[in-house]
């Protein structure tokens, strides 16, 4: 393990994410194994939600069973890696709500919470299962968001 990722693993423990990560792996009654690099595997993650195949917690990146081989394919590996750098970087469990801040904006543009999400693109987009979606123009998005807000307020005719 290089500096940088000690560096990530601890900050990550120290920051309560891994900590986090482990505790959601236990509740959703994930295997756990220590991978390489300071990552910890959580394989066979059923819950629900998030709909993602695989996705970072801290340290600790959780695989659905359909990907939860002997060994996670190289690139999906690197992909949620950089999620666990980005934990790292914005102190923990504020990279959350950041997270789906970048969602929004990229649905916003897009109508896909992952082609314009800074976080996913900076992770590689095509690495993590997600495609380029073209950008949309902002303003029809906007209009069309209040006329059903105005319509909806106005209610049933009578």
């Amino acid at each position: 393990m290089d500096t940088w990722e000690r560096t990530r693993e601890v900050a990550n423990w120290l920051n309560l994410s891994t900590i986090g990560g482990l505790v959601l792996a236990t509740a959703a009654g994930c295997s756990i194994a220590r991978g390489e690099r300071g990552i910890i595997h959580a394989r066979n993650y059923t819950p629900a939600l998030p709909k993602a195949g695989a996705f970072a917690v801290g340290n600790v990146v959780f695989f659905r069973p359909w990907l939860s081989g002997p060994e996670p394919r190289p690139a999906l590996l690197s992909h949620e890696e950089t999620h666990c750098t980005q934990y790292a970087l914005c102190l923990g469990l504020p990279f959350l709500p950041l997270y789906f801040a970048a969602a929004g904006y990229s649905w916003l543009r897009t109508s896909d919470p992952a082609s314009r999400n800074l976080f996913e693109r900076a992770a590689n987009l095509q690495a993590g299962g997600y495609r380029e979606r073209p950008v949309r123009r902002l303003m029809p998005v906007l209009a069309a968001g209040v006329r059903r807000g105005l319509r909806r307020a106005e209610g049933p005719a009578a």
